[in-house]
């Protein structure tokens, strides 16, 4: 891990790259040894995601230099990368699911024999990379039938097939369980002790913190700083993200609830039809929902907007019973979601800004004759890149081309624009930097002084503890204790989301 950076296996100097309206890189430079984990952070928009994609031959960059072992290189395209050792593994996986894990890892570099692939070959190689991360399945698996955090496995031997020097993770924990996690990080440090490099981004600074050999911070496009290990802290990670010290992450400060805005009686899913869910949510109240993955959080806020049908259990809304048979139904009783997963539920990615913002409030909105309000799609999506602080040139941006925090506050906006009186919101922050995640966390406070009752599920119990009024927790379909704010610790919390009772119940 010693050694200059001329000296490094992996450097680029004075990177640049624009796009249209938005400069993403400037003079940027980053070095990589051998047998060492470099951390890339930053705030969503500082430019990671861009420099990833040059270095892995993505996209080219408009100047600037790369080196590897000492030695300039040019990337035309992801081969020139790959030929060079170096390997990107996204954070959403690029497998085909249909195929088995061993076409997988040799797709479009099958070995033949006699001009046909050589099946037996590539499951003797496949194995021999599965064992190298420590996946122990058949290389004739349908990768369908693998978890998330075996897939990324998958990827990474994927990877290592191609004789990969330099491995880039980009968010590679974002959709996996905590032991999935753990299962990654051990396998991160035996690469990195046989001499493999790797590039880690996540804006998990906890994971950075434990994984770290060193840490580059990118802000605004530009370098910000550099950390050593024993220099990798919480507070000095933020300070060079965000360019000053953020003394206090969660802004929350309690007031009295008001009246009861959403009542939940019996409610049975689908998913767990043996379970009864009961709660309520009183107006300016701002109630977390924790549990492990698989508990039963997502379904509960997606049966309560009228996205999947309650096999049975009442629903009131401001004290009037209500049929939410759609979320149109949900939408005009003043309900409001916030998608866990944003790219496929909360966004068009092709569609601008301004009708995004405007989706959610085309009939409430629409002119005689079903006519689009093209003046108050206006006014609406003014307002929220006024009030949300979206980092955009203007209102016409496609909305994918914004970072993950500027989407998901499109996708809050587009919601706020209907005034909603009780808002659903599934893993708000998941994917989004720490700037990104206090402006949230300081809206949501914003919200419920307004009296608008909010419905949060995360799975960092951080937020949970420093957000919430109260929590509901739930383990397998049940809601398995009601904590109240006094009471929130890691500790309870785990003990109801693993099952073991605890006097408080909801």
């Amino acid at each position: 891990m010693s050694g200059s950076p001329e000296s490094a296996r992996l450097r680029v100097t004075d990177i640049c790259k624009s796009f249209p309206g938005v400069r993403a890189l400037h003079n940027v430079c980053l070095h990589i040894n051998e047998n060492e984990v470099l951390s890339v952070v930053g705030e969503n928009g500082a430019g990671k995601s861009t420099l990833m994609k040059i270095l892995a031959g993505v996209q080219p960059q408009d100047s600037g230099t790369i080196h590897v072992n000492g030695r300039v290189q040019e990337f035309r395209n992801v081969s020139d990368a790959m030929d060079n050792g170096i390997a990107l593994i996204h954070q959403e996986l690029n497998l085909a699911d249909n195929l088995e894990v061993g076409a997988n890892i040799f797709l479009g570099r099958e070995p033949l024999k006699c001009g046909l692939v050589d099946s037996a070959e590539i499951n003797r190689r496949s194995t021999e990379f599965l064992s190298r991360v420590g996946l122990n399945v058949s290389p004739s698996t349908l990768v369908s039938d693998l978890t998330i955090g075996q897939q990324q496995l998958v990827e990474i031997a994927k990877a290592l097939s191609v004789d990969a020097k330099v491995l880039i993770m980009d968010e590679p924990t974002s959709s996996l369980s905590a032991g999935e996690s753990e299962r990654l990080f051990e396998v991160i440090r035996d690469l990195r002790s046989n001499g493999v490099s790797i590039i880690y981004i996540s804006h998990r600074l906890a994971e950075v913190q434990d994984l770290s050999d060193r840490v580059t911070v990118l802000r605004d496009g530009e370098n910000a700083g550099d950390l050593v290990r024993e220099d990798v802290n919480h507070d000095s990670l933020v300070r060079l993200m965000v360019g000053r010290d953020i003394s206090r992450v969660f802004a929350r400060t309690p007031s009295p609830p008001g009246d009861v805005a959403v009542e939940v009686k019996d409610l049975v899913t689908s998913t767990w039809p043996s379970h009864k869910l009961s709660f309520r949510v009183h107006r300016g109240e701002v109630v977390g929902v924790a549990g492990l993955v698989g508990a039963g959080r997502t379904e509960m806020l997606r049966t309560l907007f009228g996205v999947d049908q309650p096999l049975s259990g009442d629903i009131s809304v401001g004290g009037k019973a209500v049929q939410l048979e759609s979320p149109q139904d949900a939408i005009a009783a003043g309900l409001a979601l916030v998608p866990e997963d944003r790219k496929q539920e909360g966004v068009v990615l092709e569609f601008s800004i301004r009708h995004n913002i405007g989706l959610a409030g085309l009939r409430r909105n629409a002119k005689p004759g079903a006519f689009i309000n093209f003046a108050k799609e206006q006014s609406d999506t003014d307002s929220m890149i006024g009030r949300l602080r979206v980092k955009t040139p203007d209102d016409l941006q496609i909305v994918q081309n914004l970072s993950g925090g500027n989407q998901q506050k499109v996708v809050l906006g587009k919601w706020l624009s209907m005034a909603p009186q009780i808002l659903l919101l599934d893993e708000p922050t998941r994917g989004i930097d720490v700037g990104a995640k206090q402006e949230i966390y300081q809206l949501m406070d914003e919200l419920a002084k307004q009296g608008i009752a909010i419905l949060f599920v995360s799975s960092e119990l951080e937020e949970i503890i420093g957000l919430s009024d109260r929590a509901l927790v739930m383990h397998e379909g049940c809601i398995t204790g009601e904590l109240q704010r006094s009471e929130l610790t890691e500790e309870s919390i785990m003990n109801l989301a693993t099952g073991v009772s605890t006097p408080g119940t909801a």
